[in-house]
Parts: C-alpha cells; structure tokens; sequence
C-alpha cells in the first residue's frame, strides 16, 4: 500500500448506477487529490446513470491493467439487482484485486458483488439493507454509514457518500487528512 502521493483508483460504472455514489465519491476523492478513471463493461461506452446522465467512459474495463491502479471503487444502484446474479467480470477484477492486495471500495448494493465472489467472508461490512443475503459469512453492520476492515471499505448508501470517502482517504493518508478534506467542504 502507498502512503502519500497520488493514489489510483478505478470506478466501475454501469447503466443505471447511483448518480451520487458514483460520481459524488469521485468528485470528492478528486478534491482531495486522488486520480480516480472511470472504465466500464457495458457496451456502448457512454453510460447512462440512473438518474439520466450521460457519462463518457474513459477506459474500457476489459483492457484494465490492475498493476496500474491502487483501489477499485463499485457503486450501488439498481444496475445491481439488475446483473449481480449473472456477473462475472465485475468479480473477476474484485478478485485480481484482492489477489493483489489491493483496497477494494463498495457503496450500497454495490459490496453484493463482493459477497458474491466469497471476498465478504469473515469481513465486517455495512451495505444497502437486503444486500446482506449476499455475504453469508460476513458480520454485517446495518447502523453504520462507512466501515474499514481487511483491505475493503463499505458504505451503506447515497447518505453516506461523505463518510464513505472519509475512509477511502484515511486508508491510504490518515485521519487528519480525511478530516481536512471535509473541513474544507464544511460537512
């Protein structure tokens, strides 16, 4: 793990993903001087958000190196409930990530993907509330907001896109820098 200078991470996105998930998340970890690609598995490359945005791809998910990023983010949405069951590739990069020993970050409905790939298991984690059917070995925590445990960090939603970001920013810097990051933003 690296500690200081620009961290990489790689935003999954996908056709009817949590606008304020996804993209608040990035927004914020941007600010707070992280690079942070957005890449896809959808085909066309321009995705649509849940809330109707229209989003450029700038990689595409199939030809990502995981030697070239520090962490990967997964956002909920309904785009979850949609394809979880029948993914594979979303796992699959988890996986080379956790192979790597790499952060895995995952907000909302977004950590049943990682529950489903086994990565859950022995891991405290919060989520949507029902994403937990998922993770059957995991010590689910429905109160908390953002959790840190075992190289993966959950969130249970879009209120806790704040909080969510706070440990991603921690992780990797320390408390006092992801508390700066919201004294900045007045949160």
């Amino acid at each position: 793990m690296k500690i200081g200078g620009l961290m990489k991470g790689l935003l999954i996105i996908s056709h009817n993903m949590e606008d304020v998930e996804a993209l608040g998340s990035r927004a914020l970890l941007v600010r707070a001087g992280f690079d942070i690609t957005m890449a896809s598995f959808d085909d066309p490359k321009k995705i649509q958000t849940a809330f109707g945005l229209n989003i450029e791809v700038e990689v595409d998910a199939f030809n990502v190196q995981v030697e070239d990023y520090d962490f990967l983010m997964i956002p909920g949405g309904k785009y979850v409930g949609q394809t979880v069951d029948n993914d594979k590739h979303i796992k699959q990069l988890a996986n080379a990530f956790k192979a790597q020993n790499k952060m895995i970050a995952a907000i909302c409905a977004g950590p049943r993907f990682l529950g489903q790939a086994g990565l859950l298991d022995w891991v405290h984690y919060t989520a949507f509330p029902g994403s937990e059917k998922d993770i059957e070995n995991g010590f689910y925590h429905p109160d908390e907001k953002a959790m840190n445990d075992q190289d993966f960090i959950t969130a249970r939603g879009a209120g806790a896109v704040y909080d969510f970001v706070y440990e991603i920013i921690a992780y990797y810097h320390d408390h006092k820098a992801a508390k700066a990051l919201l004294d900045q933003i007045k949160y």
